[in-house]
């Protein structure tokens, strides 16, 4: 269902008694509206985790900053490619190419969500980063707190299956073994930094 929203399509991300609209044109344009705000603070070599079809990955390289992606959707490491970037078909749990000497991991577009567990995601980006190396995600706005559950992709007329997701603020991610530096705010989305202590 994630492929069908990638290459475009119309699609939600529902979860128990809400709806969310997946931002697909974003994820499809070159980057900008606020994407500014991760690529500046990406000055060396970045993981781009649940890269989708690549449009940060693609910037950083244009800054001739070092980027790989990494999904597991066949059609995000396709598209990605198309657009001159680096990704790697793989979870983020699975072993992955410099482990411990990353600059930095991104997790835009919500995905501290993934696997429904932050707390796990980050103790995995702390194994994938070098010491002093930073974590920026892009988090819900303050006072959203952090919520475990249930989600699905709908696309106009398919429903896909239920997998585990979560999403939080900034105040509620369980960073620990982490510093935080810095939150902003730009075109509406929220972001945050962490540093690895």
């Amino acid at each position: 269902m994630f492929d069908q929203a990638l290459q475009g399509r119309p699609s939600w991300l529902d979860r128990p008694g809400a709806t969310h609209e997946l931002k697909v044109a974003r994820w499809q344009a070159d980057a900008g509206d606020g994407d500014s705000v991760l690529l500046d603070a990406c000055t060396g070599p970045t993981l781009d985790v649940g890269c989708g079809p690549g449009r940060l990955v693609a910037a950083l390289l244009a800054r001739k900053v070092q980027a790989l992606g990494v999904d597991v959707s066949p059609e995000a490491i396709r598209r990605t490619t198309e657009r001159g970037g680096i990704a790697i078909r793989r979870d983020v749990f699975d072993l992955l190419p410099g482990e411990g000497r990353w600059h930095h991991v991104l997790l835009a577009d919500g995905n501290i969500g993934i696997g429904g567990d932050p707390a796990a995601l980050l103790r995995r980006t702390r194994q994938l980063l070098r010491p002093s190396g930073t974590v920026i995600v892009e988090v819900e706005q303050p006072g959203s707190g952090l919520t475990v559950g249930q989600a699905r992709v709908r696309t106009e007329g398919t429903l896909g299956q239920w997998f585990p997701w979560a999403w939080s603020d900034a105040e509620s991610v369980p960073a620990d073994g982490f510093f935080l530096l810095w939150q902003a705010e730009r075109a509406g989305r929220w972001f945050a930094c962490w540093e690895r202590l």
